[in-house]
């Protein structure tokens, strides 16, 4: 039984293969990427359980990729370093990381960190389907549905929804859905949140106009679920 998708995104064709090797005798499926410039658009069209992210790429680097894949999934992402500095600047940017291991490092420890990392960050494989009222998604297949009809929407959008519909009745600030979408806070974005919620309303109003699903709580944020 397959235990989930991984994409290794590394340079050293080497390392990737040998990675691959140890994670496919894990049961994971594997894809390798080696630049950067094709992860976003990868991770898009099929998004995978985890990432391996190497931070020196010949073309755009790992932060760089990070802060865009943050813009519009919470898929988890553990960077590759070869310098020990790099660490401090991780840490320092909090721009999104799940975990960082450094070169040279031990296979089988790696396993164990994409394994634990999962384990956190996908506790039960759980929620491939959240449902609330009406409304369904089917996250594995990057699906949602209102009164049985697919909508479609834009990769934030989705996020904002999935967020929401993970935590039904949660109140949720702007700042906090800014930084679960994007990854850091940034007052001049709330008026943007604002019209993503917006946009999320109507498309869902147009295939159930009788059922408010996303809720305004004034003065603090927006909740999904029962008012």
């Amino acid at each position: 039984m397959k235990k989930g998708k991984i994409l290794i995104v590394e340079d050293d064709k080497k390392i990737a293969e040998v990675l691959k090797e140890y994670l496919e005798e894990e049961h994971f499926d594997v894809v390798i990427l080696n630049t950067g410039d094709t992860v976003v658009s990868n991770v898009q069209i099929s998004p995978p359980d985890l990432i391996l992210l190497d931070i020196r790429l010949p073309d755009k680097d790992g932060m760089t990729v990070c802060r865009e894949i943050r813009s519009f999934s919470d898929v988890p992402i553990i960077f590759v370093t070869a310098k020990v500095d790099d660490i401090d600047r991780l840490l320092g940017l909090e721009i999104g990381a799940d975990d960082y291991i450094c070169k040279p490092f031990v296979t089988k420890e790696v396993v164990a960190r994409v394994k634990a990392v999962i384990r956190r960050t996908h506790p039960k494989q759980a929620e491939n389907k959240l449902v609330v009222e009406s409304l369904v998604m089917d996250v594995k297949a990057h699906k949602v549905t209102v009164e049985g009809s697919r909508i479609d929407l834009t990769p934030i959008e989705y996020n904002l929804l999935r967020i929401m519909m993970s935590n039904p009745d949660q109140v949720f600030t702007r700042a906090d859905l800014i930084s679960k979408t994007q990854g850091y806070d940034a007052d001049c974005y709330e008026r943007t949140i604002d019209n993503h919620i917006k946009n999320l309303r109507k498309k869902i109003s147009l295939l159930s106009p009788d059922q408010e699903i996303i809720h305004t709580v004034f003065g603090v944020g927006y909740k999904i679920g029962s008012l």
